[in-house]
């Protein structure tokens, strides 16, 4: 008995082997891309292998990155090219004409399973919703982050900004700064008192605040399990240090959102006259507020959606603050510019908070930023599933396929941006930009499930960097080639970047 079943498992798994074999191998017939042996179980995983080992514990990331980057440049002309992780078929998009035809549309707008990984940290609201769920979610959020909501959020930002530019200031005198980290808690800071409504003190008190520490952890964990692919399943995942390392942190992150979450809301139910007379509300008190007009008050929607925000907002934010300023250090002539219509805008006025109208003045500095999107993408990729055979740009795209948009290769498409490893601000001027197809340029993702945060993120990026660069002059100690990307969650920098910080001498 024992002989037959133990035949017929052995005969089932066969089966199913080459049931998958001959699916994947008729697929890659039809997408450009490595055509699939028959008995290649790895897939294009056995390319990740084909590295030389060394100290650096991103030469795996490194060499990963390098075979995009060559494939990215072989298959232009197909605008698209396949990649399989043992079954599991990747159609990396690597033209805009690809893109948006993904993008664009609301029958591919579910996110890629890849995301699976990451719903721990950010959540299974808005942002990993499927199709049928997400429309009216979204419309239902959006008045959060309407133009008359942010306005409001201005002096946190000045605030906050101000706060940074105090630190600078005690930092002129030393050779150099290391600025991701400051920055960092302070976008923190300016997170939780616009989402949650509260003050943490991340800046002042880092290591008084677990919540700050594990959401910390949580994505370096998340980082790390993105890269070791054995780690996928999660079934596996669960016999690891690490997992029980995450349930930790994880537990720590929710029971602090629960208890705001909570507080708030006995608030708001009992119509305190303290959250009556608030002068701001928080994006907690307009969910409580969208919840219970729509008679969805759900603490575990709330909490859900509030993960996505700050998941979205905690590192993208401080990020790509920390490549401009990179960027800025390294290019006189630019910062020089950017000095100009400071100057113009503001005077010998360092103090002055910004106002909507001054963000709308500084159209330098928005071309600066843009730039700085356009080579350091914040989010170097992002996908979407598809969940029906597909055609796209003449390719036929099979069910299942997660279709993935590496925004850093795309922004580099010399058809687009030519010279495009040249810092240029000049290519966003509104005579230039018009040239930029649609789709070409993503920094926040693209189509319809785009980043609902995308303006929250650029008038905070705004507002702190003309704060700085009103009172200092800033000079990068290494060169692009030395402080390399990396492709994480977010797009990080491989080495510390080391900032020179000096006092301006303002123009009477």
């Amino acid at each position: 008995m024992l002989f037959l079943f133990l035949t017929a498992s052995v005969l089932g798994i066969i089966i199913v082997f080459l049931k998958y074999s001959l699916w994947r191998h008729k697929c890659s017939q039809g997408m450009p891309g490595k055509k699939q042996g028959f008995f290649n179980v790895l897939g294009d995983l056995k390319d990740m292998f084909a590295y030389e080992n060394s100290n650096d514990k991103y030469a795996l990331h490194h060499h990963f990155i390098k075979v995009l980057k060559n494939r990215t440049e072989l298959y232009q002309k197909q605008q698209l090219f396949s990649w399989w992780a043992l079954y599991v078929p990747f159609v990396f998009l690597v033209k805009a004409d690809a893109v948006k035809a993904v993008m664009k549309g609301f029958k591919t707008i579910d996110k890629s399973r890849v995301y699976n990984i990451l719903k721990p940290l950010s959540g299974s609201g808005l942002g990993n919703l499927p199709s049928e769920e997400w429309k009216p979610r979204r419309k239902l959020l959006a008045p959060c982050f309407h133009t008359d909501i942010l306005r409001v959020y201005m002096d946190v930002f000045n605030e906050h900004s101000q706060k940074l530019a105090r630190f600078f200031s005690q930092e002129t005198k030393k050779e150099f700064t290391y600025v991701k980290k400051p920055i960092t808690l302070v976008a923190m800071d300016i997170l939780c008192e616009t989402v949650f409504g509260i003050q943490i003190g991340a800046f002042e008190n880092e290591e008084d605040s677990g919540y700050v520490k594990s959401l910390h952890s949580l994505t370096e964990i998340y980082i790390s399990r993105i890269y070791k692919f054995w780690q996928w399943p999660k079934f596996l995942f669960k016999f690891t240090k690490t997992y029980r390392e995450m349930k930790f942190h994880e537990q720590v992150c929710h029971d602090f959102v629960t208890k705001v979450i909570r507080e708030k809301k006995k608030s708001y139910l009992n119509r305190d006259m303290e959250y009556e007379k608030g002068k701001r509300k928080a994006v907690l008190d307009l969910l409580l507020e969208l919840y219970s007009d729509s008679g969805e008050l759900s603490e575990e929607n709330i909490r859900e959606d509030l993960k996505v925000f700050v998941f979205g907002g905690h590192d993208t934010a401080s990020i790509a603050m920390t490549w401009a300023l990179f960027l800025i250090g390294l290019y006189p002539d630019v910062q020089a510019k950017i000095h100009d219509e400071l100057d113009r805008i503001f005077g010998d006025d360092v103090e002055r908070y910004v106002t909507e109208n001054d963000l709308n003045e500084l159209k330098y500095l928005d071309c600066v930023i843009k730039e700085t999107n356009r080579l350091y993408s914040p989010a170097p990729m992002f996908g979407r599933q598809i969940h029906e055979e597909t055609n796209i740009c003449g390719h036929t795209i099979p069910k299942g396929a997660s279709c993935i948009v590496l925004a850093h290769f795309l922004h580099r498409d010399e058809d687009v941006f030519p010279d495009p490893e040249k810092f240029d601000p000049d290519r966003f001027l509104p005579e230039n930009s018009s040239n930029i197809p649609e789709f070409a340029f993503v920094p926040f993702a693209a189509g319809p499930r785009n980043c609902i945060g995308q303006r929250y993120a650029t008038m905070e990026m705004k507002t702190m960097l003309s704060t700085i660069l009103r009172s200092f002059t800033v000079e990068s100690l290494d060169g692009r080639d030395k402080v390399l990307p990396l492709m994480l969650i977010t797009l990080h920098p491989s080495i510390p970047i080391r900032i020179k910080i000096r006092a301006r001498k303002l123009r009477k």
